[in-house]
């Protein structure tokens, strides 16, 4: 059995808290975008102060995608389902809206599509983290890289 040195104790006992704020800052950012072009709130839809007109494809759509899923995903309901929409959504704007311009985001103005995306498909995999409604709702549901990180500290009965 191998001592873990103090750093690598310390971020594995914060990761659950840390991806809880990576969680609800990306929810927020994306919650954000949605609202601007629904409401036209933030600078409005591309910064113009306007909304996107209601059932436009696929301008109105994202932007529902962007403010429900955002605001789901930042308290933490229906995290990964709702993540997983998002990623999807994010991925759709970069290849149909981006791509086609570059090969690279920096250069092709995809940059925030593809962050959102890999940040959503990120949460996806690991979940919600520590706080969450779906936590306080359902029950802190043991994920198998917590099983399998009890079952090292605790000492075999053999």
């Amino acid at each position: 059995m191998s001592a873990q040195s103090p750093v690598t104790e310390f971020t594995e006992r914060i990761k659950p808290h840390t991806l809880s704020l990576f969680r609800i800052v990306v929810g927020l950012l994306f919650a954000c975008h949605g609202a601007s072009s629904l409401f036209g709130i933030l600078g409005g839809a591309m910064g113009k102060g306007l909304t996107v007109p209601a059932g436009s494809w696929p301008g109105w759509y994202a932007a529902v995608i962007q403010l429900v899923g955002g605001v789901l995903v930042m308290v933490g309901l229906g995290t990964r389902t709702a993540a997983f929409i998002s990623s999807g959504s994010m991925a759709y704007a970069y290849f149909s809206a981006h791509a086609g311009q570059s090969l690279w985001p920096l250069q092709n103005g995809g940059e925030l599509s593809a962050l959102f995306c890999w940040s959503f498909l990120l949460l996806v995999c690991t979940g919600p983290g520590a706080w969450s409604l779906d936590r306080l709702f359902f029950g802190a549901r043991r994920q198998p890289e917590e099983a399998g990180a009890t079952a090292r500290r605790e000492p075999s009965a053999a």
